[in-house]
């Protein structure tokens, strides 16, 4: 699939609901929004919500319940739920897989490798977000550049393999993000007001110092090059591949 080219007029903050009416219209039910419930998360709801009201179908969103999330961020989903009458989807990591995952380096051995966090992650995150998205031709993000050392290129359109993936918020600022929360009253995360400028999974993310980057508080016993979970990078089969490795015997594995 090409990387389409007429979004490239769509980046300013102010015409976030243009670029999604025209994301909706070139891909229909094939569009889908990926959120964590960050703060860039709940912008993209409301403006999905702002959609709706002028009459067009909701666009599919969905979340990765890893089974580690704070208890704030489920309290953010059901706000989010009751404030903008909008389903929030559930998607969550294989049973088995995590019982797996567990027994093989225990509940908190992404501590102590990192080849062991990105095979938690791998579980918990990567394979949920690949069965989310069968079935779908384009992907909605809020990714943004100024978020992290590993994502100053981002694009506002990108190729994902075989999918397009849309980041509509790649050239906003902290401030772009907030003083649309603050100026519409969207719910956010309460963790936010504490120190926790980006929020995962409870074990990987801590409050910051004021002033400190906005990924510091995310798996920060790690080197800022290795901060993403998969997700979102070109690595994705690179952590797959560590995974597997991992999952071999250890006759193979000498």
């Amino acid at each position: 699939m090409s990387v389409p080219t007429d979004f490239d007029d769509l980046a300013d903050p102010s015409l976030l609901t243009r670029f999604l009416a025209r994301a909706q219209e070139r891909f229909g039910e094939r569009l889908a929004i990926a959120s964590s419930l960050g703060a860039e998360d709940v912008v993209l709801v409301h403006a999905v919500a702002g959609l709706v009201r002028e009459g067009a179908p909701p666009i599919r969103i969905f979340t990765l319940d890893t089974g580690r999330l704070p208890q704030e961020t489920y309290e953010l989903h059901e706000q989010l739920e009751a404030r903008y009458g909008l389903r929030i989807e559930s998607v969550f990591p294989n049973t088995v897989a995590v019982e797996d995952l567990v027994r093989r380096q225990g509940p908190n051995g992404f501590y102590h490798a990192l080849e062991a966090r990105h095979a938690c992650c791998a579980v918990r995150k990567l394979e949920p977000l690949e069965r989310a998205l069968r079935g779908v031709d384009a992907w909605i993000t809020g990714l943004r550049r100024t978020q992290s050392v590993t994502r100053t290129e981002t694009g506002l359109v990108e190729h994902d393999g075989a999918r397009v993936k849309l980041n509509p918020l790649a050239a906003w600022t902290d401030d772009d993000v907030w003083s649309v929360i603050q100026r519409e009253r969207i719910p956010y995360n309460a963790l936010h007001d504490v120190g926790y400028p980006s929020i995962g999974c409870a074990p990987c993310t801590r409050a910051v110092e004021p002033g400190a980057h906005a990924r510091s508080g995310r798996w920060w016993w790690e080197d800022p090059e290795h901060k993403e979970c998969g997700l979102h990078v070109a690595r994705l089969r690179q952590l797959e591949a560590a995974r597997r490795q991992e999952e071999r015997p250890l006759s193979e594995n000498g």
